[in-house]
């Protein structure tokens, strides 16, 4: 297979990463290039011109440490408008001897993808679910079998038009094609997670700089999905308000020394920050602190399950919680996660990847690694915009 080429661009940071398969099915990670973001807003582009730079920027250091040229690239989007539901379609099979076809797999899968969605709204992925033969439930292979009508469950996650246009016009200012998009949440999942943690249940959910993404699994297959236009700068905003320093002394407080969880013994209670120009020195009481940062963290991981228990979603987690993303090195976040979820949480880290070792260890990198993989199924499944559990392309956004 050629190299895949993936490109996240995040409200922190923009990262490139370049891959190779090799032949015992794990991807090597050959580039890595990475930039601090600008003009990018909870995961949404509001300056073109600076996010397309900061994107050639990483692409470039990518293809100079990968040592290829690159004219394709595979993108992540994410975002607070990303949203996922459930549209069942069903379908008479049309075998007189009642046994299920291809075609009426084809057909009843159609049928689910036509969902009815606002006029700016712009379907990323088709994911089926499960498939159902008359009143049997959660048929996985239907082909072969006897009965008189096919139904199918599938999760559409779709956005607004315009916020994904935006972020394939980053690519092409550079100029670079864009190959497909995916999103984030989907692509940490392919990621971190292990067969045998979504048949237990699972929900990842990838910590961001101005997003919190999720994706949900039960029984094997993917349950739910979304985003939240939420994420680590949030808390970083609430420090400086809250004490009346710069964003950038609140952002390496909270990296030094914040907590998701407020500790019962603090020591020392407080800090001291020198004076800097244009904002005095001050003492900052850690307790403080850690509660501002404790209530944020803690609405972020409430909206989730207030998600995953209108799903129905959370008595079917059984492996847990795994956090991706840089805000999974806050001190204290699986605890808290743990304490809002009622089950255990761990931190995630890219599975199936060797090579450069910034990209395989770190759970801020598992989006751009589950994009790599993602990139390479694309290429091996030229159908799998039809039906398969990736989902389908997003051909009319990209004008193909």
């Amino acid at each position: 297979m050629d190299p895949v080429a993936a490109l996240e661009i995040g409200t922190s940071k923009t990262v490139a990463m370049v891959g190779e398969m090799r032949e015992d099915g794990t991807v090597m990670i050959t580039g890595v290039g990475e930039q601090p973001s600008s003009g990018v807003r909870k995961g949404e582009i509001i300056d073109l011109e600076n996010a397309s730079v900061c994107a050639k920027s990483a692409l470039e250091e990518a293809e100079e440490t990968s040592n290829v040229s690159l004219g394709q690239v595979f993108v992540a989007v994410s975002g607070g408008h990303i949203r996922g539901l459930v549209n069942r379609g069903a379908v008479p099979v049309r075998d007189t001897d009642a046994q299920v076809s291809e075609e009426d797999v084809d057909e009843v899968m159609e049928v689910a993808r036509a969902v009815s969605l606002a006029a700016d709204r712009e379907i990323i992925h088709t994911i089926c679910r499960h498939f159902c033969i008359d009143d049997q439930e959660r048929v996985i292979k239907p082909e072969g079998m006897v009965g008189a009508r096919l139904s199918v469950d599938m999760l559409v996650l779709h956005g607004v038009r315009g916020l994904l246009r935006n972020t394939v016009r980053v690519v092409e200012q550079i100029p670079m094609e864009v190959q497909d998009v995916a999103f984030s949440g989907l692509c940490s999942a392919l990621s971190v997670l292990t067969a045998e943690q979504k048949t237990s249940g699972v929900v990842v959910i990838d910590l961001g700089g101005g997003t919190t993404d999720y994706m949900a699994y039960a029984g094997g297959v993917v349950a739910c999905g979304g985003a939240l236009g939420v994420g680590g700068d949030h808390v970083t905003n609430d420090i400086a308000i809250a004490f009346s320093i710069p964003m950038t002394r609140a952002e390496k407080l909270k990296k030094d020394i914040g907590s998701a969880t407020i500790p019962a013994v603090i020591d020392p209670p407080r800090i001291s920050l020198p004076a800097e120009v244009g904002f005095p020195g001050r003492t900052i009481n850690l307790r403080s602190m850690h509660t501002v940062i404790n209530a944020r963290m803690e609405e972020i991981f409430s909206t989730i399950k207030k998600r995953l228990d209108d799903d129905n979603v959370l008595p079917l987690v059984g492996a847990g919680i795994v956090l991706t993303g840089g805000g999974a090195h806050m001190i204290g976040a699986t605890d808290l996660a743990e304490t809002v979820f009622g089950v255990p949480c761990f931190v995630g880290a890219p599975r199936g990847v060797t090579g450069i070792a910034v990209a395989t260890d770190g759970p801020q990198y598992a989006a751009c690694c589950g994009l790599v993989h993602y990139g390479f199924r694309v290429q091996d499944s030229p159908s799998s915009g039809r039906g398969s559990l990736l989902g389908a392309f997003m051909k009319t956004l990209l004008g193909r």
